[in-house]
């Protein structure tokens, strides 16, 4: 399990969609932190909790969760001997308020999430310490009963502030024919009055500030520079005292270390807890039992993504069969059940609740590996197919009993003869080492290995023929057809296109590409021979048929067409059988020897080309070979050759 299986089977989307949920950093923290676990014990944990979460969500009552604002700072600075601020106090005090809520609500919950409230019982609202903050601190700064001292203080600048305030209304009563605006401002912590430049000498006093255009001068009026003076020693005295205040704060609240650590990783747990019930509620989620053995039993399964309209499934996997091979239509729901099979055996081991009825059932497993996408990669040069081999070398490295291996579209990417080959030798490689595996595909080999082979299982996404639309069902037992052609006409290709691709599927044309080239330098051609009159022994040949030919062996001629048998398919007789009875067969452009014994008629010359004169050399030589053949023929050419390389292998 890494993140490239995650995001495959779109685990991450939905853990992002957890993580939204969290209100506080450390619970987002613990949200981030979270993969599936591979320990029956913690498994179950985790899914008693999120089942208590939900319950606890489902009720209606709202849970006072906090979120913890500036408490990982005011935490990481602890025990580092800092004076912290009236605004770090205050939102240690909010916190402090929060946790006795929450022991609270928890205590009166614990019918319906023992477990959870549990949880509440390591958390400490520090008493001593609330109340303390609580009678100093109100809305972000000290009170006045915060110490004896600090009050007097305040009550000393109440009366100089006052007595400042009534002497500068004198003063701009006094000096009314000079000032800018008969108003009082604060310059640089000090009461002053504006006064028009030009009369700057009128008015005795310091100049603390003057505007932007120079025309108006902020001056603090002599006959209250004392009365300023008086002030400032007093706000000095009170920035000492409001020190001492604050100091004696942190220190008590640095003597709650442990118990503030404590609260905080409760906190973040709730945070967490309740952040995966939300996500199971979002979807419906359901708790399902948790089995010893590496089964998966799906009843009524959706995909997490897909909201309530979704089509729900029901799967098996190590029950009855270790493998289910899933065939259908395209956009007929293939891939989307392999996937919901992946992600809720993923959302389970993570202790989520899944969206099945509380029937089913899910093992334990160490790996659970996905190829769904076709992974092509252009920065790691990978193609469609390469990635495929690249993840089913993983999946073979890691498979065991213990493993979920889902494989979307068998054999896609490549040859298809050789990737069904392949597929199937995947297949038996993963059914001995009893890894549950889901796969897709469209080839008919691999449905006929399914129905064939104990330990697999077909299985079908529904179809409806009628209205050409796919049901989206999951039907076990039987395998599905592609339907191809009527999706194809729903889609809207012409008739005249469609009648032709099923005309060539019933095997009632044979394609044929001939390399010619006339006088006039025509490439090659792609001749389209009907073959209605071929009798039905020869268009299907019984490759199987083993027995000894009564009648007496047959004679070939070049041009003649026969089924190989150790090939499976049919060549073009280039040499006919010498003493030995060997028959040289062209096949795919090479010649290739084999014993008349293992090759048998197919289709005579007269049938497959025109007149009896018809030249075999567009057949069977290169069409450079030609050319010069032809120039030979008119004339001599000095130094021209015609060379063929021998390229018969024996069979």
């Amino acid at each position: 399990m890494n993140e490239a299986v995650f995001k495959r089977l779109e685990y991450d989307k939905l853990k992002d969609k957890m993580i939204g949920y969290t209100v506080s950093p450390a619970g987002r923290l613990l949200a981030e932190r979270h993969v599936p676990s591979t320990n029956p014990k913690q498994i179950r944990a985790w899914l008693n909790e999120t089942e208590e979460a939900a319950a606890l969500l489902a009720s209606g009552a709202s849970v006072p969760l906090s979120a913890m604002d500036g408490i990982d700072p005011f935490l990481a600075l602890l025990g580092k001997g800092r004076i912290y601020t009236e605004t770090e106090l205050d939102q240690l005090l909010a916190w402090l308020v929060s946790i006795g809520q929450m022991k609270r609500y928890m205590n009166n919950k614990r019918m319906i999430a023992p477990t959870i409230a549990a949880y509440a019982d390591s958390m400490n609202d520090c008493p001593n310490l609330r109340q303390e903050l609580d009678r100093c601190i109100r809305y972000g700064r000290l009170t006045d009963q915060a110490s004896p001292d600090l009050g007097t203080i305040r009550r000393q600048l109440i009366v100089i502030e006052d007595r400042i305030h009534k002497k500068l209304e004198a003063s701009l009563s006094k000096y009314k024919s000079a000032l800018q605006d008969p108003i009082i401002s604060k310059r640089r912590g000090r009461s002053v009055i504006s006064v028009k430049r030009e009369h700057r000498k009128l008015v005795p006093g310091t100049v603390w500030d003057e505007s932007a255009s120079g025309q108006t001068l902020f001056i603090e009026p002599i006959d209250v520079a004392e009365l300023q003076q008086e002030w400032q020693e007093w706000s000095a005295e009170e920035e000492r005292e409001l020190t001492i205040i604050l100091s004696r704060l942190s220190d008590e609240a640095e003597q709650y270390k442990y118990e503030l650590l404590q609260n905080r990783e409760a906190m973040a747990s709730f945070d967490f807890m309740l952040a995966r019930g939300k996500l199971s509620l979002s979807y419906d989620g359901q708790p399902v039992t948790l089995s010893e053995e590496p089964v998966i039993k799906l009843v009524e399964a959706r995909h997490p993504l897909l909201g309530g309209h979704a089509e729900p499934i029901n799967v098996e996997l190590g029950i009855g069969w270790k493998q289910l091979i899933i065939t259908g239509p395209n956009t007929g729901g293939k891939t989307v059940a392999l996937k919901t099979i992946g992600l809720l055996a993923l959302l389970v081991q993570s202790g989520l609740l899944v969206p099945a009825s509380p029937q089913s059932r899910f093992g334990v497993f160490r790996h659970i590996m996905a190829d769904v996408g076709d992974g092509q990669s252009l920065e790691q040069s990978l193609s469609t197919f390469s990635s495929h081999i690249a993840v089913l070398k993983e999946m073979l490295r890691s498979a065991d009993e213990r493993t979920i291996i889902l494989l979307d579209e068998l054999a896609a990417g490549t040859d298809p003869g050789e990737g069904i080959a392949l597929s199937i030798a995947v297949l038996e490689e993963l059914l001995k080492r009893g890894a549950l595996t889901g796969a897709t595909t469209h080839f008919n080999e691999i449905k006929k290995f399914a129905s064939r082979t104990r330990g697999c299982m077909n299985a079908r996404m529904a179809f409806d023929s009628e209205t050409l639309r796919p049901l989206y069902r999951l039907e076990i037992g039987e395998a599905g057809e592609s339907h191809a052609f009527a999706i194809a006409r729903r889609f809207g290709l012409p008739e005249h296109v469609m009648k032709r691709a099923e005309k060539l599927a019933e095997g009632r044309v044979e394609i044929r590409l001939d390399e010619s080239a006339d006088e006039e330098g025509h490439d090659e051609e792609t001749t389209i021979v009907e073959r209605h009159a071929l009798p039905k022994q020869a268009e299907q040949p019984d490759v199987t048929n083993n027995s000894k030919e009564k009648s007496s062996a047959p004679v070939y001629a070049t041009g003649d067409a026969v089924w190989i048998y150790p090939l499976k398919r049919a060549g073009i007789v280039f040499q006919p059988a010498d003493e030995r009875g060997e028959v040289i067969v062209q096949v795919q452009g090479k010649k290739m020897s084999f014993n008349r014994k293992r090759i048998k008629p197919y289709i005579s010359r007269e049938k497959l080309y025109p007149g009896a004169d018809y030249d075999m050399d567009i057949v069977f030589d290169t069409k450079e070979n030609r050319k010069k053949r032809k120039l030979m023929g008119r004339k001599y050419v000095e130094g021209l050759t015609i060379e063929t390389k021998p390229d018969v292998t024996g069979e």
